[in-house]
């Protein structure tokens, strides 16, 4: 039987646990559904397909909707299957054999995933103490392997960092005096109060990436885009596949977009759940990490963090566990859900911990 690439082989692929549980909080979707109007729409538009044919191949109404969500022409946008295949095709386009990709750890574990699996090699920073970039970390790894890529998430998955506009700049002026293009990926962006959508231009070496599955309640879907310069999204078009985009997916994306005031309603809710979850575990003996997105980072203080996931599962809870990812031992993430479920979720921590 043949073998695959040495370096595949050696791989772990990337999964989530996906088990029968009444409160599932690990994976960071939506708690709430997509509105029904919307529901409704595009049961409507699934008869309007031309079945037989295939699909926009530029994805044209769709790239024209999410552009002027943001206040920019389709030439800047680039849609794909879930914003994870938009970070592969980046990757296809600028990374591969002879290159590399920057990551500042810990961090969204696909940046590094993708970048192997494209041949692309990776160099690993750490991150300050308190989980924020450090700059001079930045520099140290920019100027020691001028990568091709560099990626910053914010809020940053897992730890719910938000990296504010000064540091955004200045990481962006270390990679792009190496020639580099810097991917700031935005999968909770709306979660976040400010977001590096304003410094995307013509000139300026930067993307930034965002996803249906969140905030829009599509994680079903799997849409994923990326604004940036137009230059960059035209060589992303060459690599792409063609028809990656079925018709019925192009036409949930841009009738979502009809329903922003839906979507800015279910995150102000998330946010502020966000914080009476937060205040409820302050009164456990956990430690905590401020977050910027619609999950925390908690490490238990008094028993093992898997141990702690294994009695969470017994009482039908399941959050992520991430005591494998680098600096994250004995840390879990757990995902705002519902009142109910948030709820469910403390009292069963409270049981195993108190």
């Amino acid at each position: 039987m043949i073998r695959p690439r040495d370096d595949v082989a050696l791989m772990e692929g990337y999964h989530s646990p996906q088990l029968d549980v009444a409160v599932r909080l690990n994976t960071n979707e939506s708690p709430e559904p997509a509105p029904p109007p919307w529901v409704d729409e595009l049961a409507d538009a699934a008869r309007d397909v031309d079945w037989h044919r295939y699909p926009d191949r530029a994805a044209t109404a769709l790239r024209a909707a999410i552009g002027a969500l943001h206040g920019v022409g389709p030439e800047q946008v680039f849609a794909a299957n879930g914003s994870n295949e938009v970070l592969q095709t980046l990757l296809l386009t600028y990374g591969g054999p002879g290159r590399s990709a920057a990551v500042w750890e810990p961090t969204y574990a696909l940046h590094s995933h993708i970048a192997r699996i494209t041949a692309t090699e990776v160099v690993e920073g750490e991150r300050a103490t308190d989980f924020a970039v450090d700059l001079d970390e930045v520099r140290r790894v920019v100027a020691g392997s001028r990568p091709s890529i560099a990626f910053l998430c914010s809020p940053n998955n897992p730890t719910g960092v938000v990296d504010d506009e000064a540091t955004v700049r200045a990481v962006l002026d270390e990679v792009a005096a190496v020639d580099g293009l810097l991917v700031v990926d935005e999968a909770y962006g709306q979660f976040a109060p400010w977001s590096a959508l304003g410094l995307v231009a013509a000139d300026v070496p930067l993307v930034v990436t965002r996803t249906f599955s969140k905030t829009w309640s599509m994680a079903a879907a799997r849409l994923g885009y990326l604004v940036g310069p137009a230059e960059v999204v035209a060589e992303l078009d060459k690599v792409v596949l063609p028809y990656h985009l079925d018709t019925l997916k192009q036409a949930a994306g841009v009738l979502a977009l009809r329903h922003e005031p839906d979507m800015r309603a279910r995150v102000a809710r998330l946010v502020e759940e966000r914080g009476r979850l937060v205040a409820a575990l302050g009164q456990l003996p956990v430690d905590i990490w401020p977050s910027g997105a619609n999950f925390v980072l908690f490490r238990p203080r008094d028993v093992a963090g898997d141990e702690v996931w294994r009695q969470l599962v017994e009482r039908s809870v399941l959050v992520r566990d991430c005591s494998s990812w680098p600096r994250l031992e004995g840390c879990l993430r757990v995902t705002i859900g519902t009142t109910d479920e948030d709820d469910a979720f403390l009292k069963a921590l409270e049981e195993i911990l108190t």
